[in-house]
């Protein structure tokens, strides 16, 4: 899980912004066709029983009258003994055909180039201190460092290369103590949601023997004085906010808000800087529908005070002083924000001070006594800065058409941090002075690439209910458009998620290559507002997919490419997105890559974080919401005797948000279907997940198992 701004998307990615656009798949043909490439300079030799043939099952659900068959259903136990002897097999299936492939040194050497460079985060300050991870250029996972001033020299505090021989374990910046003096960090195993926070005393460089749980966290919040901290985790009955006493044993903690909530349930708390109040956010689900406010004066243990309850709709909380700020979409599908006191929270008090206007207001934060917003208007980040009473006073300037992602800032402290990046835009952090409302590079990845050799365009196409959708298209300048370009087109199209440009290091590989990148920003996302979302949510979700299939005709109409050279990716719910598409139009994609998906629409609640995803898709245990979901659900519409495009399917069992069992399913679905000749690959790594986490090397092989892919596909040469 991870937060960008109040905002919280529980499908995020290896950037900032919260987004994995891959995926990895598998489909089960004889051994003399199923590696047939589109040149024979390109076939690689397939290795015996690849891929290996799974069993089917003779498992139905019955929802209704509706009888469903689920012939994989067995390959949802993760553990067995049968289900790890198919993994494997896979495995090796997918590494055979992959690694035989060529280019991949060239492919891996570029993507060194582009990956194997110092990255930053924006830093957090306390007392004085500045705390952040950064990643040297010659290393694999980021570090934690401080700096006694803003560009004072740096001081490594948290080392986790050495924790783990295949550097798969990585560290977390929770927190920092309000005096500077601890740092709450956590350790996270692969790609884990779940991590084990610690504390780390500065200036002595101890680590305290409090020892904390193994579990999701959403907010851990030192007390000032140092004596208390205050976090929020799930527990197995659901959310649970604890007080735990520094240096007492974290399994004694008390309980103190949140015993009555579920696991369908979201808890994140914040504590205003002078320790007095707690306010805690619970939120239905993913965050896509409701929210509810709760503040409580923790100095007095008084009782937890409604801000907001009962409401459907989203307000998110951000603290300035003795004020809570309330940005919300009640009313306003552009959204606004409101104020009150902490210490009369209830809406009779509260006054609105930024109203909605004609531009999707995405975030808020708060730095010097101002209240920063950031808009997305026509699909790129805007920064407006306020006075605390709601007054426009100017606009940061940003440094071209992109993001700005993660930011850091107090009501108290006169800078603010953002992070920037663009499809021809490294990431970079910037630092701004309020008072002389002055922004200056902080920090940025120097990456070895010409971004004047780019073309960045938007441009807007009509999709099946004549709806307007702007697509993003980049590629070489002056690329001439004959149709016979090789395209990668992604999307997502869910969870109020706005996807706006952001550097992707293996698009730029792609692009270099002659290839065309591109995004469409579809309905479901929050692009253009609450509307916007809610045009791609529960019985209208097919409108999504649509929108995403006229993006590729689009594409095709227009020259840009042709389907023999057209390839589609998604991952999370973009990987429902691209499983949707190629079982609905298989004759319009050559190529598919598909990062830990949902595809089985009918039980994905079952497992994992699936219940905080109701409120976004419906479920199949509500027969009027069945309907809908049997109707695109792309595990159940694989069709025998279909001819479909090769796929390769992303994932492993270290993504505990996303079970891996949809991928599994799909891949051995799909592996079924003798009439092709497209291969369906698998590509399972035991420790990727969807909270990165991941060393660089990692990241570089499955870029470089990917491009491979889709050049052989494609028919694109390397050299």
């Amino acid at each position: 899980m991870q937060a960008a701004g109040n905002r919280i998307s529980l499908f995020p990615s290896t950037t900032n912004r919260g987004r994995t656009l891959l995926c990895r798949a598998a489909l089960l043909i004889t051994a003399s066709t199923l590696f047939t490439s589109p040149t024979s300079a390109q076939n690689p030799p397939a290795p015996a029983k690849c891929p290996p043939a799974a069993r089917v099952d003779s498992a139905k659900d019955t929802y209704g009258s509706t009888v469903v068959a689920d012939p994989y259903r067995w390959l949802e136990d993760q553990k067995s003994p049968e289900t790890r002897a198919w993994i494997d097999a896979e495995q090796k299936c997918t590494e055979g055909v992959l690694s035989s492939l060529p280019g991949r040194a060239q492919i891996n050497k570029r993507l060194t180039e582009l990956l194997h460079t110092d990255s930053f985060e924006p830093p957090v300050e306390r007392g004085g201190r500045y705390f952040f991870r950064k990643r040297l250029a010659d290393q694999e996972l980021p570090q934690i460092f401080m700096r006694h001033g803003v560009n004072a020299p740096d001081e490594l505090l948290v080392d986790p290369l050495p924790w783990s021989a295949d550097h798969s374990a990585s560290a977390i910046l929770e927190n920092v103590s309000r005096d500077g003096h601890y740092l709450f960090f956590g350790r996270r195993e692969g790609g884990r949601d779940e991590v084990t926070p610690r504390i780390l005393d500065v200036d002595t460089k101890n680590v305290l023997p409090d020892a904390f749980l193994s579990a999701t966290y959403f907010g851990i919040e030192p007390a000032p004085g140092n004596k208390a901290v205050y976090y929020s985790r799930v527990t197995p009955e659901g959310p649970r906010a604890f007080y735990h006493v520094m240096g007492s044993d974290p399994a004694k903690d008390q309980i103190i808000f949140g015993k009555e909530l579920g696991n369908d349930k979201i808890l994140v708390l914040q504590l205003s800087e002078d320790g007095k109040y707690l306010v805690y956010l619970v939120i239905y689900g993913s965050g896509s529908e409701q929210t509810e406010i709760y503040v409580q004066n923790a100095s007095e243990n008084g009782p937890p005070v409604a801000a907001v309850a009962g409401d459907k709709a989203l307000f998110f909380p951000t603290l300035a002083g003795d004020q809570l700020l309330i940005l919300t979409n009640w009313k306003a599908p552009q959204w606004r924000v409101f104020s009150t006191n902490l210490s009369a929270p209830v809406r009779k008090h509260w006054r609105e001070i930024v109203p909605e206007g004609k531009v999707h207001l995405e975030t808020i934060a708060v730095a010097g006594g101002k209240l920063i917003a950031q808009y997305t208007h026509n699909v790129s980040s805007e920064l407006k800065v306020f006075d605390g009473s709601g007054k426009a006073e100017s606009s940061i300037a940003l440094p071209a058409l992109g993001s700005v992602g993660a930011v850091s800032g107090r009501w108290e402290s006169p800078e603010f941090f953002y992070s920037f990046e663009s499809y021809n835009f490294s990431p970079s952090i910037f630092r701004y002075e309020v008072k002389p409302a002055k922004s200056e590079v902080w920090a940025r990845a120097k990456v070895p690439f010409d971004s004047s050799a780019f073309d960045v365009e938007q441009v807007w196409y009509e999709s099946k209910d004549k709806t307007r959708i702007p697509l993003f298209l980049v590629h070489k300048k002056n690329l001439k458009l004959d149709g016979s370009n090789p395209a990668l087109l992604t999307g997502y199209g869910g969870f109020d998620v706005s996807e706006t440009p952001y550097y992707f290091p293996l698009a730029l590989v792609w692009i270099e290559h002659g290839g065309i990148f591109a995004e469409a920003n579809l309905r479901g996302g929050g692009e253009f507002g609450e509307e916007w979302h809610r045009a791609g949510m529960l019985e209208k979700k097919q409108t999504v997919f649509d929108d995403f299939i006229a993006a590729a005709e689009y594409l095709t109409a227009h020259k840009y490419t042709n389907v023999s050279k057209l390839a589609i990716t998604g991952g999370s719910n973009g990987g429902l997105l691209v499983g949707a598409a190629m079982t609905q139009r298989p004759d319009l994609f050559r190529a598919v890559v598909c990062v830990y998906p949902l595809l089985d629409m009918l039980r994905y609640q079952k497992f994992m974080k699936g219940p905080y995803w109701v409120p976004e898709y419906g479920s199949a245990d509500n027969l009027e919401q069945f309907s809908y979901l049997y109707k695109y659900s792309p595990y159940h519409h694989v069709v025998d005797g279909t001819k479909y495009p090769s796929a390769l399917f992303v994932t492993g069992d270290g993504d505990t948000r996303v079970a891996p069992l949809h991928a599994r399913k799909m891949s051995a679905r799909l592996q079924a279907v003798r009439d092709s000749d497209r291969p369906i690959l698998l590509l399972y790594d035991t420790k990727s997940g969807h909270s990165g986490g991941r060393p660089v090397i990692k990241r570089i092989e499955e870029y470089t198992d990917i491009l491979s892919y889709l050049f052989w596909q494609l028919n694109v040469p390397v050299n």
